[in-house]
């Protein structure tokens, strides 16, 4: 499979769309950011684009518009939690550097 999650991240979607109360899934993508040069952006998704590529993996949706999938070809996503913070961790791949605060990456 190209993208995977782990059963905590997978846990964690499934929480955010029933609290939301509809929604077909989660977007996972990329957009320009950072001193590293790219960011992932995570968005509820209500309807697909065209260039939309439909992951479902544990019974979550997972969406992938086809310039991000580039790069994000065999990420798994993941949910942390330690001590006081939690957040979604990216085990991304094609990743060959990061920012020193982590925010973004390089390929």
């Amino acid at each position: 499979m190209a993208i995977s999650m782990t059963p905590a991240a997978a846990d964690r979607v499934r929480s955010f769309l029933a609290n939301r109360g509809k929604g077909l899934g989660l977007r996972l993508g990329l957009r320009t950011s950072g001193c590293s040069g790219m960011a992932y952006v995570l968005e509820f998704v209500d309807e697909l684009n065209d260039d939309d590529e439909l992951y479902t993996i544990d019974g979550v949706n997972i969406i992938i518009d086809a310039k991000s999938f580039i790069y994000l070809q065999g990420i798994e996503l993941d949910f942390v939690k330690e001590g006081l913070n939690e957040g979604f961790q990216f085990n991304n791949p094609n990743a060959k550097g990061e920012c020193g605060c982590g925010e973004s990456f390089t390929v």
